[in-house]
């Protein structure tokens, strides 16, 4: 049976929303080759030498790179299962990892050996097997969280940085993802799905 994930910060987005579709107008300075632009410039710590006993996805900043123009940033953030962690902090303790301390939310902060910052987020839920077990690629190899589910993560996040992502890459995305974007958001965070709307609109206005 799906479980519906937790909105805490359901109010805070649809404010955040509400007031940029007050003042947004088409067009975003930025040309429509950049916004489609997809690299991957910027080499990151490769995790699949480090961590070999359970599965990651690479999320956050990095991530976005297979969805939208990559923006500069090495540290690193993962998702992991809960009954995972122990196996992943393993991995990374014998790669000479140092854990620098507790996130807000569960997880852990690391510092890897070659002075890489990595976020490991560990949750629970159908949905994160899911996203483990349908990951995309990176030219490095690297697992990346698909689509969807990075959607779904930075919408129960609700910074105004991570509804800036959700909208650009909505903004580039074919008809295809955004049905898969859809479907993932209606079973899991019903609550967000007219948020989601509003936010298509919007990265579809930046393509104008």
């Amino acid at each position: 049976m799906t479980t519906i994930i937790a909105d805490p910060n359901s109010q805070k987005r649809k404010q955040f929303i509400s007031l940029v579709m007050k003042y947004v107008k088409p067009g975003s300075g930025s040309s429509i080759e950049f916004l489609n632009k997809r690299t991957w410039n910027h080499p990151v710590t490769n995790l699949n030498i480090i961590i070999k006993q359970a599965p990651f996805v690479v999320v956050g900043g990095v991530a976005t790179r297979l969805y939208m123009p990559e923006r500069m940033t090495l540290d690193l953030d993962i998702l992991v299962r809960v009954e995972d962690a122990k196996l992943i902090y393993q991995d990374l303790e014998k790669a000479n990892g140092e854990k620098i301390g507790n996130l807000s939310i569960p997880g852990s902060q690391w510092k890897l050996d070659d002075g890489t910052s990595l976020d490991v987020l560990e949750f629970d839920g159908y949905w994160v097997t899911e996203a483990l077990n349908n990951p995309n690629y990176a030219a490095d190899g690297l697992p990346i969280i698909d689509l969807p589910y990075l959607v779904l993560m930075k919408l129960i996040a609700g910074r105004s940085q991570d509804l800036a992502d959700i909208s650009r890459m909505l903004g580039g995305a074919n008809d295809s993802q955004l049905q898969q974007v859809k479907k993932v958001i209606n079973q899991y965070l019903p609550n967000a799905v007219e948020d989601l709307e509003s936010l298509v609109i919007l990265g579809k206005l930046e393509q104008k």
